[in-house]
């Protein structure tokens, strides 16, 4: 459903002298997540300023609220990597972009929490007119981490049978559907009944409730006693364990998040154990050497009603702490999405 205050084009507005974000001075819970009021900058050479409609919020921002990932500058840091929205002035040497341009972005320093942002140009990625600015905000960074980890590190194909674990989340749905599309089949993990129904109804071939089920007994099951050659995982430590369970002889292991906590307790022994197993621990950052391509892949998919972008959670900018703790709670679905008080949530 579209936003009613969503133009279809891209329009420039008079930039204010101030806006609102989210800041945060010390590493810690949600708490530490203030809405404040800033001056707007002005982009440098290389870079534009853009005015976000919808933010996407990921577990990697909770990561780098609490201090998992100690990436941001604190006093005064900003948070978030992920939003669309459409620019409002670019710096000097930028050319591929324009002011009214829609436009999405993955990465940029920690700011997009924020009604404007400073976002380097070669971070850009441009919106297709028929794709919504909330669903290329909830979908850029969850539908590049499934295109890397589908058709780059594994090139999935007709028949292969996979693990994924936290199936029912905003990967998750966007990889049951990719995997469907391309034939292949995914038995997916979840933490209840209800979340297990929907990875089926997104394109599970299986599903396993992790608060019921033991996951490698059922993955014996499921699989004749044959385990699967590959499981996606990002959970981290909670499943690590039980991930190289299912695994089959010569296997891989996937563990892209650390959703549970980073595994710090990890043998290398365990992977000569379980079956001479292989383990990679990728980020999108180095499989990303052709981003608009991988990104035309996605929205072609999106726009053929192959992948759908379920958004179940909506919050208005000034609620980030509530939207971290829905996260926090593992009770989430699909994905998650932040608006500036302009385009709230309460006008849907």
């Amino acid at each position: 459903m579209s936003h009613p205050t969503y133009e279809l084009k891209g329009a420039v507005h008079e930039t204010p002298k101030t806006a609102k974000r989210i800041e945060f001075d010390e590493f810690g819970p949600s708490s530490v997540l203030k809405y404040v009021e800033v001056e707007v900058p002005q982009p440098k050479e290389g870079e534009v300023l853009v005015k976000n409609y919808a933010i996407g919020v990921n577990f990697i921002d909770t990561y780098q609220r609490s201090g998992l990932y100690r990436v941001a500058k604190l006093p005064k840091s900003g948070l978030g990597t992920e939003a669309a929205g459409v620019i409002q002035v670019v710096g000097s040497g930028v050319s591929e972009f324009e002011p009214g341009s829609r436009v999405c972005y993955y990465r940029s320093s920690l700011g997009a929490y924020a009604e404007y942002h400073i976002v380097p140009a070669s971070a850009l990625v441009k919106i297709p007119d028929d794709i919504d600015y909330d669903i290329a905000a909830a979908s850029i960074l969850k539908g590049l981490t499934v295109h890397y980890l589908l058709r780059q590190i594994v090139k999935v194909k007709k028949g292969d049978i996979g693990l994924f674990t936290a199936g029912a989340g905003g990967v998750g749905l966007i990889a049951m559907q990719w995997a469907r599309h391309l034939g292949a089949k995914l038995i997916a993990t979840a933490s209840s009944h209800q979340k297990c129904e929907l990875a089926k109804k997104y394109g599970a071939w299986q599903t396993i409730n992790t608060s019921e089920e033991d996951t490698a007994q059922r993955v014996l099951e499921i699989t004749e006693g044959k385990k699967v050659p590959v499981v996606f995982d990002s959970i981290g430590k909670d499943t690590w364990q039980s991930s190289l369970k299912c695994l089959s002889r010569r296997g891989l292991l996937i563990s892209y998040g650390n959703a549970s906590g980073p595994v710090t307790d990890a043998n290398v022994g365990d992977l000569a154990a379980n079956g001479s197993l292989f383990l990679t621990r990728p980020t999108l950052w180095d499989y990303s050497d052709d981003v608009p391509g991988m990104a035309d892949e996605l929205f072609s998919l999106i726009r053929s009603g192959a992948i759908k972008i379920e958004i179940n959670q909506r919050y208005d900018l000034k609620d980030a702490k509530a939207a971290h703790d829905g996260l926090a709670s593992r009770n989430t679905t699909g994905a998650t999405v932040l608006y500036p008080e302009e385009f709230s949530p309460r006008q849907f």
